[in-house]
């Protein structure tokens, strides 16, 4: 008998837990939402405002990467901050903040930096503008306002005055040129051209 009446006590007991513990349960949950903070949409997370209409009369890409073979072999990867296509009143797309990096066959590299740079309509060439620094694996830094990369075959040339430092000294010159040194070669001379000035430092 007095095991029955324990099994009968145990019994009454999960009675009174089954109704106990969900309005204990409840009554949290009631309580949690009565001292939770209330939530103001103005303290959403703040999104970047963007002009719409703005995006949508001049269409832009973020951070671009044209990457292109010219019809001898080499290489050349632009990356960009910010791009757009050609529009009216423009010769091509344009291009800011400029990086470039021309890999010709004989292993040599090129760096390109440039404020602008803008691409011909029939992709023929890219015309690097601004405050333009070429750097070159042999040792040359030059610094010219206009820089044009042929995409047909390895060329760079230069049509405004420019500023080099490298190996042989400072130079300065009408126009600057790097070009293979014969059709089909995969070697390449960087040449300076028009009047022509070499201030020379003897290595030490």
């Amino acid at each position: 008998m007095a095991g029955r009446a324990a099994l009968d006590g145990w019994s009454r007991l999960v009675s009174w837990l089954k109704v106990l513990l969900p309005l204990t349960a409840l009554g949290l949950l009631s309580t949690l939402f009565l001292v939770s903070n209330r939530i103001n949409p103005e303290d959403a997370i703040p999104y970047a405002e963007v002009d719409v209409a703005e995006r949508l009369r001049e269409p832009r890409m973020t951070a671009p990467t044209y990457a292109s073979i010219t019809g001898d072999g080499s290489s050349l990867v632009v990356t960009a901050a910010e791009a757009r296509p050609a529009q009216e009143g423009v010769t091509g797309s344009t291009a800011q903040e400029v990086i470039g990096t021309l890999t010709t066959l004989d292993g040599e590299e090129t760096g390109l930096v440039a404020d602008t740079a803008v691409m011909a309509q029939d992709s023929s060439d890219i015309t690097f503008t601004g405050a333009v620094v070429v750097t070159h694996s042999s040792g040359y830094t030059v610094r010219t306002e206009r820089l044009v990369a042929e995409l047909g075959r390895t060329a760079l040339r230069s049509t405004t005055p420019v500023q080099a430092d490298g190996p042989a000294g400072q130079i300065t010159a009408d126009a600057m040129e790097l070009e293979p040194v014969a059709t089909g070669g995969d070697s390449y001379l960087l040449v300076f051209n028009g009047h022509v000035k070499l201030v020379y430092q003897p290595a030490e």
